[in-house]
């Protein structure tokens, strides 16, 4: 397994923060995938996949540079270069640093990244760094762009429910659940990373950097000693625009709309980020957390300048409790669950 050795100073002093070239990069790789996670990703897919696939059929050098960088082991450095973190920057500014690669560094990423030798299109090629680059553009214009607004919310909402998580449990806590499966706390300062057969690295000094994408895929990356990023998968709930399923019974007792921001609070949210999520208006959320507060099925609490929502015990075992109901599900004595008295 990859494992980092971090230090306390660098732990304490580590980051999340949005990028939208990571947003970017994250989208192509699921177009080039062409393999959905959820719903959500399965109606981006839908939209896009073709517009993708006639713009590389145009540039065939594209197309081989796509497959070689997105390698089988490993993913050309070039492509996914670790954010700045000292303030959130555009896409334009950081997509400059894939542009400004040595392209004679390119190519040896790329060999690197498909664990072999590279086609010989690329290897004359002198215009790689700005060739990926323009790919990247396209896929920014074209497929995140136009719903960057509502990505960021839900980038901003996942940020937020894991800041109150590390508030809580801890950093062992928080990073557990940052990638499972892949990521975990293993004590005495380790952090592993994924589960490849890499070795170790120190990160003792430079920036740590947590950085949430929606697309259900992730990687880490580093700038020699200065930085290093760990860019994952948002929550599936938030990933997803769909949300979570309402169960019929639980819309049915409190109201569908009601039911759909309770569903969304297994982790805290802010009452702007309600809105992003389901797309009610803000009077509308305003007014049911009012009315699930009054009931106690939420909470709400303060995480640096935000006010979040989550369950109470009551609302957790609420929401539990109907999940996986059917509209009429029977009780053991064969009678209709449904029914009252008489």
């Amino acid at each position: 397994m990859g494992w980092w050795q971090i230090g306390t100073d660098t732990l304490a002093t580590s980051s999340f923060v949005l990028s939208p070239l990571a947003e970017t990069v994250a989208s192509l790789k699921t177009l080039h995938s062409a393999a959905s996670a959820h719903p959500g990703e399965r109606a981006w897919l839908a939209r896009h996949l073709p517009a993708y696939r006639e713009r590389l059929a145009a540039e065939p050098l594209d197309a081989l540079l796509v497959r070689a960088a997105i390698g089988p082991t490993w993913n050309a450095d070039f492509l996914t270069p670790t954010p700045l973190g000292d303030r959130e920057r555009s896409f334009e500014e950081e997509v400059e640093a894939v542009r400004s690669a040595e392209p004679a560094d390119a190519v040896d990423q790329l060999a690197v990244a498909m664990g072999g030798p590279v086609p010989e299109p690329l290897r004359s090629a002198r215009d790689l760094p700005d060739r990926l680059a323009g790919v990247l553009g396209w896929v920014w214009r074209e497929t995140v762009l136009p719903d960057w607004a509502r990505r960021r919310r839900v980038l901003e909402a996942d940020v937020t429910a894991r800041t109150a998580l590390l508030s809580r449990g801890g950093w062992a806590a928080a990073l557990d659940e940052l990638c499972p499966g892949k990521m975990r706390w293993l004590g005495d300062g380790r952090l592993q990373v994924n589960t490849r057969d890499y070795p170790p690295r120190s990160v003792d000094r430079g920036r740590l950097l947590f950085v949430p994408v929606t697309p259900a895929t992730g990687w880490v990356s580093w700038e020699g000693t200065e930085r290093y990023a760990v860019v994952y998968a948002c929550a599936g709930a938030l990933a997803d625009a769909t949300g979570p399923t309402v169960p019929e019974a639980l819309g049915a007792l409190i109201g569908t709309a009601r039911a759909g921001v309770l569903v969304r609070l297994g982790t805290p949210l802010s009452t702007s980020q309600l809105v992003a999520l389901t797309g009610q208006g803000l009077g509308s959320v305003g007014r049911h957390l009012k009315v699930l507060l009054d009931a106690g099925l939420v909470r709400r609490g303060r995480s640096g300048r935000s006010v979040l929502y989550e369950w109470t015990a009551a609302g957790a075992v609420l929401v539990r409790a109907q999940e996986g109901r059917g509209p009429r599900e029977r009780r053991k004595d064969g009678k209709d669950g449904k029914g009252g008295k008489g």
